[in-house]
């Protein structure tokens, strides 16, 4: 039997969790298998640690047990696919939208994409940006083709309900005695930097703007595209926020090859 296959038939018995089809391959002591048993069960217990570490916010949301229980469910139908453990559970969240468990609870899934996304947000760091009379310098020639760079340390997102301020509540440690998850779409803008927060609503427009800009659209195709939404949307304006707000680290010109 090659590496490759010995690792195979290793792989699908810690997943299938059955040790019969390996038997052969276990020696030494009177009842290797049950090694093999103690070696299965510390795989999903590690990993169920890793996803529940990773949404403490989540944890606190639904119940420690809930969140626990989600989790062993999680590794055992959706294995990791990448060698950094760190990575694994981006999946998580749309796993509790389906999951028996959560499946009633509409805001858990966007409230745990944010709780993910909220850890990586915890150990970025700001990075220098130009000030806002660089802009001037820019040819205007050359504005509607230019791409920027943002602070590493953002992250947009689209949901269906306020899970910003029930974030703010959780990361107060100070819940109110009673409150009410209003349902409403909120385009949210976060950022971090050194373990601090902050969230920002934006209008339907600027959303359209500032994501079009983080994906690497050009300030033309942002600027149309938040348009499209609200025809009254100042380009020039927004741009300039973007400066003021020390949110872009850098703008780059057509052709160029230089960042300024």
């Amino acid at each position: 039997m090659s590496l490759v296959d010995l690792q195979r038939c290793i792989r699908d018995a810690v997943l299938g969790g059955d040790a019969a089809s390996i038997a052969p391959l276990l020696v030494g002591g009177l009842q290797p298998a049950r090694r093999f048993d103690i070696h299965r069960r510390h795989y999903e217990e590690s990993l169920t640690a890793a996803v529940v570490g990773r949404f403490p916010a989540t944890a606190w949301l639904v119940g420690p047990g809930r969140l626990d229980t989600a989790a062993r469910a999680f590794v055992r139908a959706h294995p990791p696919t990448v060698p950094c453990v760190a990575e694994y559970g981006t999946r998580f969240p749309d796993f509790l939208e389906r999951w028996p468990g959560t499946a009633h609870l509409a805001y858990v899934p966007a409230f745990a994409g944010l709780d993910w996304h909220l850890g990586r947000l915890a150990v970025s760091v700001d990075l220098a940006t130009p000030d806002a009379d660089h802009l001037s310098r820019v040819d205007p020639r050359d504005l509607a083709d230019s791409v920027v760079a943002i602070q590493p340390g953002t992250h947009y997102v689209d949901a269906p309900w306020g899970i910003d301020a029930l974030m703010t509540i959780y990361l107060a440690d100070a819940p109110p005695d009673s409150w009410t998850l209003p349902n409403e779409d909120v385009h949210l803008e976060v950022r971090g930097s050194r373990g601090a927060f902050q969230f920002r609503r934006l209008t339907t427009a600027d959303y359209s703007f500032r994501t079009a800009l983080a994906a690497g659209h050009t300030l033309g195709t942002a600027a149309a595209l938040a348009m499209e939404q609200d025809p009254a949307f100042d380009p020039g304006v927004r741009l300039l926020a973007l400066f003021q707000e020390r949110l872009l680290v850098s703008i780059e010109r057509p052709n160029s090859g230089d960042r300024s």
